[in-house]
């Protein structure tokens, strides 16, 4: 089993909106992906998508994605990312997945011997720093901790590998509050996304602390699947 991640696939969700207007690499970045993925994914292999999905705004239109994506080899297991405002309540969103498709939401599944977990985290708003930021980077630390939790509950003793949408770490790998609390629980590997464009230099991909950390935005991965290793 090898355990694949691609984040930010930002399909179209039944618009037909190209990404193309983000830069002419995004000229049918799916195409590439898809491709790729045929090309290097077994059935019996695990693909991380840490968010960001669909363009869709409600759930029925995200679904064509979501078949999309349910077609290609492997085990698939996605995360909500800032962009997903189809994904509603987790009980409707799972109940539409496609068959070998996980929807992770404050909790954790174990695949492979191997527990995934995690939140979709939020910008680190900085030490000190009030306001909506620090609000929601607060709730989202908490649904980190709930899902860390039922993955240490389900292996006690086996690796977790935690999927969140924006960056755990703060500029040039600084540690943050999420940073931390995904060391405490002795996580092996965190895959994240997000980032675009120039903002891509910024991304850290190296281990700190003991804890691997993988940047997997598409564009970042020239729409390749990144390969954990």
């Amino acid at each position: 089993m090898s355990i694949f991640a691609i984040g930010d696939l930002h399909l179209p969700g039944g618009d037909d909106k190209s990404m193309a207007v983000f830069g002419p690499q995004w000229e049918n970045h799916w195409e590439k992906i898809a491709a790729d993925w045929q090309e290097r994914v077994h059935q019996q292999d695990i693909v991380l998508i840490p968010g960001d999905i669909s363009w869709a705004m409600h759930l029925e239109d995200a679904l064509p994605d979501l078949q999309m994506i349910g077609a290609m080899p492997g085990c698939k297991v996605i995360l909500r990312g800032n962009h997903d405002y189809w994904w509603g309540a987790i009980t409707r969103v799972r109940e539409s997945l496609p068959d070998g498709m996980f929807a992770l939401q404050n909790d954790a599944v174990v695949l492979g011997g191997v527990a995934f977990c995690g939140s979709r985290g939020w910008l680190y708003p900085g030490e000190g720093t009030e306001g909506e930021d620090a609000r929601i980077y607060a709730r989202e630390l908490i649904r980190m901790r709930l899902s860390l939790e039922r993955a240490r509950s389900l292996l006690p003793e086996g690796p977790i590998v935690v999927m969140t949408h924006f960056p755990p770490l703060g500029e040039g790998g600084m540690t943050t509050p999420m940073s931390e609390l995904i060391e405490s629980f002795g996580v092996n590997d965190v895959v994240y996304a997000h980032l675009h464009g120039q903002a891509v230099k910024s991304a850290y991909t190296g281990t700190r602390n003991g804890v691997r950390y993988h940047f997997t935005s598409c564009d970042g991965l020239a729409f390749n699947l990144y390969k954990l290793p």
